[in-house]
């Protein structure tokens, strides 16, 4: 017997070339008009996609591999041999990882328990990179602290070195050295204290006797080298024309300066430039600061043919004003040169006081550093303030140009898979392929003049009518935009859940526009609830009765070996919220394989498993890709709730289970999202709900605030915030390029799904990016992938979430923020094309940051020394202030912004509960995490009930090739739904044939009656059975008919027991009065149409070939509603559960009374509301007995009330007597 999927068509790779197309929107139709006005796509005829396995910005040390793609059955089959190749390769990062931790080999680590060789590598890269951080703490610490003591032996101080002419009292010079004479014997023909007090630290070198002997260096015979030193010198070779010094004290030497009671301070007598200019006589020479007095009175006139004597006089009589430099002069001639060592012995008063080169070298770095640090402080002070005063205020403008044409949603991208006949490039399901005259599917046989999907579509003509075409008025979409809000569970509680959806529900945007998205992350029970999550969540919602209970659908999931496949069930359904909101809902409960039933966490896969569910579904939509089972569920579910296909979402906000956002939030962000098409992502601002519970959450108040305000404001400047939080940020699912022409896919471009979705990873910083840091890893890719395009920072949009409020849960939760901080910053610092250049782009921000977040530990340790070490001693001048003014600025600035920025004076108070904490946050947090990078769990912030410790998403027992999950494109999905329906649709007519059809509780039994329903005009029918395809349990029949047919839902969303979707696009005027309004609530009371059972079936028995025939009776089965509303779990709910014949019906099931209803909500519910209608007013849903003779529906098809319409066509759809819900 053939396996199940023997017949699928398998994936395969394309090896043509790829395709090109040309513009899409012609230029004669770029502005004006509504959709129709005549506008051409110039598409490339393509019939498969081209290959997008593009090869991303490789990850440091990535594995050999080629890239992920659901769609390359290649990649399943070579994942088990991933380890074995990777284990072969060596780079730079393990080979540096193997020196630094050579004293540690594999035999010592298993001693410790380090046994598995993925664990070893991992210690080793982790002690490497606390290495690093230690060495790049030390050069911190030794620039900050010991530069200046290495370069400025002497402290660093020129004072040490020098001391200046005339500073200091009681002091005089010596030969160039600078003595105290504080206690100098007065003698009688010397006072050293007048001489002081004449000019403190002037020259008295000539008041000495002195002889040759003492001057070696004076060997020359020129005058300057062998005049007489004094009147009563008895050595000197030369006479003197003029007077000569007295020199009334002894010969120069210590026993002399004991004598004196003179102490030398071994200093240098230093002098200016200004000082030697207005000094008569002084010259310098190479930096010497020589008294010429001595010579010039001993020689008053020239000496003839004396050089040295010219060059002396040269400058003395001509430089009298400036700085007597004659160090040029005399290194010009060797003559003079051979004299400028006697005349520096002999005649030195001092030193030009200059700074050393090490303490110039130090005082610069220290200037700069200075400079550097203080102006990326001011400004990122002053654009965060920029940012928060005027840039945020116009993001939040509403749309104004929604009147022009542009490419219509409908349109799939470059490279997405369009048949050779599609001429338009719109999407299969949206009736694009209407212009082919012929209207064939695929095996050639006509539906009635439309194609395949115009059987699935609501309101068939409309849609053919509204998205065939390639362009439309952006006033049909109006200002808000379609949004889907993803909240992620994992083991959260009843009031996080429900207070999460709630707040989502609640917001002022149109029901009709947001979609609530919710996945539960595993059949989990979270610590201390007793309801496991996905119980809370299904329980929560409204649920749709048209899709009955669900089925498991496979997809393909984040893990390893048998964790890639997982299974998991869609409800749909309604949130009302307290405020009276309607909201559709789908949650989606990863219930996990057969085979993990006994595990503790079936079907847990990771909050990054959950978003690419999402993330996955979006880009097969966007490009037609291959679709899972679940994603075509999906796809048919949100749809019918929404009334427009997926493809008409625009943006996507995720949100923590734990999180509230406020009412205006979501509309805030979609504005921001209209202003600018560049706009990639945006968050908003996170506060604290629960800021007062314990010390813990105190601590981090002033965090979040600045985090926000201070470093998100100033990225958001460059349009470069590195870190979008997953607990509230929105992400662009598709952006329209400037010329309104094409559209570009963002958030689901295959090259981010493909990076974000790696499920091998070997090295320690690939698991430190995808395991612990998700939504920063997400942020990262984004940029890395569109560097010009912006994630920015809306501090309007505002939301409320649960901080940990215990040490343990918040050391768990900072190290993997703080781990994952380390490891995606040195992905974005190789990012070379972000904004700016040098020091003023965002990758000369990104590496600072880095640095910062490495040497935190040091840091710290470095400012309590600092703040010690001044109040010890307290700097003297402005170059030892300079650390303290750093200091300052680094922590003043921000709380001058608190106060600007929210002018409450309270968060001073949270300011200082966070300094208090600062050893907290720079040193036990950050140590904590460097040595824990080999830690990849959740720690402690998600509890489950009876778990120990968490584990990674893989099972190496098993190799997951591929083919066990079905991926089949949109076309061949439906066609294989259509083909159920007619074949179910056949047995069972057969099976009436056989046994009849009273069935059920069927009070008249005839054989005319067809599906147990009476006449009309004999009394209210029996309650009646889904037919067999209204069941999700599948087909009675072998599955051997149908391979297909266990993986497609068993319920019909188009049976016209109930109600069709809303009509969710209207037309331009109506939006744009609402626009004008200001966002009023846009009901549409556009009529459509539908495709009754009876024409349905008529479609499918006819072959496709003729037009249907409708059977004489104008009733349509109705479905029984189950009134028990204390069922165990929402989870195990059957559809065949019914009510018995006593159930009473007006036009079909009533409500139950403790059913949660809204009277002012804006809803695209099937839901009715007696004290206000949605826009699902008037929709046609099958044929009215009264108009059964026109041939058409009525406004409410079979749900109109005969008694109210009396044939006007003003039935408002409600009988007078209604009390609740009427299907």
């Amino acid at each position: 017997m053939p396996g199940k999927y023997d017949d699928a068509p398998l994936p395969f790779t394309s090896t043509a070339p790829l395709p090109t197309r040309r513009q899409t929107l012609s230029n004669n139709n770029k502005s004006g008009g509504s959709g129709g006005g005549g506008g051409t796509l110039k598409r490339g005829k393509t019939l498969t996609r081209p290959e997008r396995h593009v090869a991303p910005v490789p990850l440091i040390a990535p594995p050999p591999t080629q890239s992920f793609s659901p769609s390359s059955p290649s990649n399943f089959n070579n994942a088990s041999n991933t380890n074995s190749g990777f284990s072969d390769y060596l780079d730079w990062w393990k080979l540096w990882s193997y020196a630094t931790t050579f004293w540690a080999p594999p035999i010592v680590l298993s001693w410790f328990g380090i046994k598995e060789k993925q664990s070893r590598q991992a210690w080793r890269e982790k002690v490497t990179l606390c290495w690093i951080a230690i060495m790049l703490g030390a050069i911190v610490g030794f620039v900050t602290m010991g530069l200046q003591k290495a370069l400025c032996p002497d402290g660093g101080s020129q004072g040490h070195l020098y001391e200046r002419l005339g500073k200091n009292d009681l002091t005089l010079s010596i030969s160039g050295f600078v003595f105290n004479v504080s206690s100098s014997k007065t003698q009688d023909n010397v006072d050293f204290y007048a001489l002081s007090k004449q000019m403190p630290g002037q020259d008295i070198t000539n008041l000495f006797l002195r002889s040759a002997s003492d001057y070696p260096q004076c060997k020359a015979t020129g005058k300057y080298a062998s005049m007489a030193y004094c009147k009563n010198s008895t050595t000197s070779t030369t006479s003197a024309s003029g007077t000569l010094p007295d020199c009334p004290l002894t010969k120069l030497g210590d026993s002399t300066y004991s004598a004196l009671a003179i102490q030398n301070t071994s200093k240098i007598e230093g002098y200016s430039w200004e000082q030697v200019a207005a000094l008569k006589n002084y010259l310098v020479l190479d930096g010497v600061v020589l008294n010429m007095s001595p010579y010039m009175q001993a020689n008053p006139t020239a000496i003839s043919g004396d050089e040295v004597d010219k060059a002396i006089r040269q400058v003395i009589d001509h430089q009298a004003s400036s700085g007597k430099d004659v160090t040029r002069l005399f290194y010009h001639r060797k003559v003079l040169q051979d004299a400028i060592p006697c005349m520096q012995a002999r005649y030195a008063a001092g030193r030009i006081d200059k700074v050393a080169p090490g303490c110039f070298v130090a005082s610069l770095f220290l200037y700069t550093s200075l400079g550097v640090i203080l102006g990326v402080v001011l400004i990122r002070f002053a654009m965060a303030c920029i940012f928060n005063w005027f840039m945020s205020a116009k993001l939040v403008r509403a749309p104004r140009d929604l009147g022009r044409t542009a490419i219509s949603p409908a349109v799939m991208p470059e490279g997405a898979n369009l048949s050779v006949h599609n001429k338009t490039g719109t999407a299969p399901w949206s009736n694009g392929n209407s212009s082919n005259p012929k209207n064939k599917l695929v095996n050639g046989k006509k539906i009635n003049g439309l194609n395949s999907s115009s059987t699935t579509l609501v309101n068939g003509q409309q849609q053919q009518q509204n998205n065939s075409e390639p362009l439309i008025s952006l006033a049909k979409i109006g200002a808000e935009l379609f949004t889907v809000c993803l909240v992620t569970c994992y083991s959260e509680g009843e009031d996080s859940v429900k207070g999460t959806i709630d707040s989502i529900a609640s917001t002022n945007y149109s029901d009709s526009r947001k979609l609530i998205w919710v996945v539960c992350d595993g059949m989990i029970t979270g610590h201390g609830e007793k309801q496991s999550t996905p119980d809370i969540c299904v329980g929560l919602i409204d649920a749709d009765p048209r899709f009955g209970n669900p089925m498991p659908m496979g997809y393909i999931a984040i893990g390893s070996g048998a964790k890639r496949e997982n299974r998991a069930m869609v409800y749909a359904g309604h949130y009302v919220s307290k405020n009276g909101h309607r909201t559709p809902t789908i949650i989606i409960v990863k219930c996990g394989m057969p085979s993990e039933a006994r595990d503790k966490k079936p079907g847990n896969r990771g909050k990054r498993d959950s978003q690419l569910i999402l993330m996955n579904f979006f880009s097969r939509v966007t490009y037609n890709d291959r679709m899972s089972p679940l994603d075509y569920d999906v796809f048919r579910k949100v749809q019918t709730l929404m009334g427009v296909t997926p493809d008409y979402f625009e943006t996507c906000l995720m949100v923590d289970a734990d999180t509230k956002i406020y009412p205006d939030s979501l509309r805030y962000l979609v504005n921001c999202m209209h202003q600018d098409n560049m706009i990639m992502g945006v968050c908003g601002e996170t506060r604290i709900a629960n800021k007062r519970q314990s010390w813990v959450t105190a601590i981090q108040v002033y965090e979040y605030f600045i985090s926000h305000h201070l470093v998100k404001a100033f990225e958001s400047v460059f349009g470069g915030v590195t870190c979008l939080p997953g607990c509230f940020s929105m992400y662009r699912i598709k952006a329209r390029k400037d010329t309104d022409n094409d559209w570009v896919p963002i958030l689901v471009k295959p090259e981010i799904v493909s990076e974000y979705s790696q499920c091998e990873v070997h090295t320690l910083h690939q698991k430190n990016l995808l395991l612990l840091g998700e939504d920063r890893f997400l942020s990262t890719i984004m940029l890395r992938t569109f560097p010009r395009r912006k994630n920015i920072f809306l501090p309007q949009a505002r939301c409320r979430t649960v901080a940990p409020d215990t040490f343990s849960v918040l050391l768990s939760q900072r190290r993997r923020w703080i781990n994952s901080t380390v490891h995606n910053l040195m992905e974005l610092v190789r990012v070379r094309n972000l904004c700016g250049t040098f020091c003023f782009s965002m990758q000369f921000v990104v590496f600072m940051d880095l640095v910062g977040t490495v040497v935190l530990p040091v840091a710290i340790c470095l400012t309590g020394a600092l703040i010690i070490n001044s109040i010890i001693d307290p700097p003297k001048d402005f170059q030892e202030a300079i650390p303290l003014l750093l200091l300052a600025a680094v922590l003043g600035l921000p709380a001058i912004l608190i106060l600007i920025t929210t002018r409450k004076v309270i968060y001073v108070a949270w300011m200082l509960c966070y300094l208090l904490a600062l050893p907290i946050w720079n040193f036990v947090l950050p140590v904590y995490s460097f040595w824990h990078f080999d830690d990849f769990s959740w720690g402690e912030t998600r509890r489950v009930e009876g778990e120990v410790k968490s584990k990674a998403h893989d099972d190496k027992t098993a190799v997951f090739d591929g083919t066990t999950v079905p991926l089949r494109r949109w076309e061949d999905w439906e066609k294989s739904r259509l083909r159920k329906l007619r074949r179910d649709e056949k047995k069972r007519r057969e099976f009436e044939r056989q046994f009849g059809v009273g069935f059920h509780g069927d009070q008249n039994n005839n054989s005319n009656l067809g599906l147990g329903l009476n006449p009309p005009g004999n009394g209210p029918r029996a309650a009646w059975t889904r037919s067999d395809y209204e069941s999700d349990s599948g087909s009675v029949f072998g599955s051997e008919e149908d391979v297909w047919g266990a993986e497609i839902g068993g319920y019909n969303e188009n049976n016209p027991a109930f109600p069709p979707p809303p009509i969710a696009l209207s037309s331009s005027s109506h939006y744009q009065q609402g626009y004008q309004n200001g966002y009023g609530d846009h009901h549409n009371d556009d009529d459509g149409q539908t495709l009754g059972m009876d024409e349905m079936n008529a479609i499918l028995d006819s072959g496709f070939d003729d037009r249907p025939h409708l059977n004489s009776n104008p009733n349509l089965p109705q479905s029984s509603y189950k009134s028990n509303s204390n069922i165990p779990s929402p989870l195990h709910r059957h559809q065949h559960d019914f009510t018995s014949s006593s159930q009473q019906y007006i036009n079909g099931p009533k409500t139950p009374e403790n059913m949660p209803t809204s009277s002012n909500s804006v809803s695209s519910s099937i839901e009715s509301r007696p004290q206000g209608h949605g826009h699902t007013k008037r929709r046609s849903g099958g044929l009215n007995q009264q108009q059964q003779q026109a041939r058409k529906y009525g406004p409410l098809g079979p749900l109109a009330d005969n008694d109210q319409d009396n044939g006007n066509g003003n039935d408002t759809g409600w009988g007078s007597d209604f009390k609740g819900r009427k299907l």
